[in-house]
């Protein structure tokens, strides 16, 4: 949740901060520069299926790199970051699993920082998984559980890419909605380090 102290800090106070481990500066990063990050991603890649993930990656490299990374504006770093990597998702077409790999990696981490957090969502995340219409469950637990590609599900259930990019940005939305910043940020870390 969102501390009010933290709202009136400085960029580079928020910077030396989270590399002191303080979760709660991560929070109002987030709460930020999510949004535009989101408008930056989403005009350039001209779709939203990898959007989402793409910001969520920055967040994460920002929050892994936190104690090495020389940082003298976040703004322009965020956005940066962003842009390098929705031209690497366009380059390669396999951001996702970039993404995730790199997200499992992060899961480990945030068990020992915040190990409270990292409980709650144990009781969070069926909750919110149960919220979903049947097809966004099922295309989201093929990905995320199963680890199939966009185009295996298209393949596997008969319909195309467009229709699960669509379902997987729904039920993305769907837990972001239902869930603060640092929150759904953690929501995906918990997700992929599921068995």
């Amino acid at each position: 949740m969102r501390n009010s102290d933290y709202i009136s800090f400085s960029d580079h106070e928020l910077l030396n901060r989270m590399r002191l481990d303080d979760s709660q500066a991560f929070t109002e990063i987030y709460a930020r520069y999510s949004e535009s990050l989101f408008v930056r991603a989403k005009t350039i890649l001209q779709r939203s299926g990898n959007t989402a993930d793409i910001v969520q990656e920055a967040f994460l490299s920002l929050w892994q790199r936190r104690k090495v990374a020389q940082i003298e504006h976040l703004g322009n770093y965020l956005h940066q970051s962003v842009r390098f990597l929705v031209f690497q998702a366009i380059k390669d077409g396999k951001a996702q699993q970039k993404f995730f790999d790199r997200v499992s990696q992060a899961s480990h981490e945030l068990l020992f920082t915040d190990p409270l957090l990292f409980k709650e969502l144990q009781s969070l995340i069926p909750e919110i998984m149960h919220g979903l219409p049947a097809d966004q469950q099922r295309i989201f637990r093929m990905h995320r559980e199963q680890q199939m590609t966009y185009q295996q599900i298209a393949e596997e259930l008969n319909i195309s890419i467009k229709t699960v990019e669509k379902k997987m940005s729904l039920a993305l939305k769907s837990f972001r909605i239902k869930t603060n910043d640092l929150m759904f940020a953690m929501v995906l870390l918990y997700m992929v380090s599921e068995p």
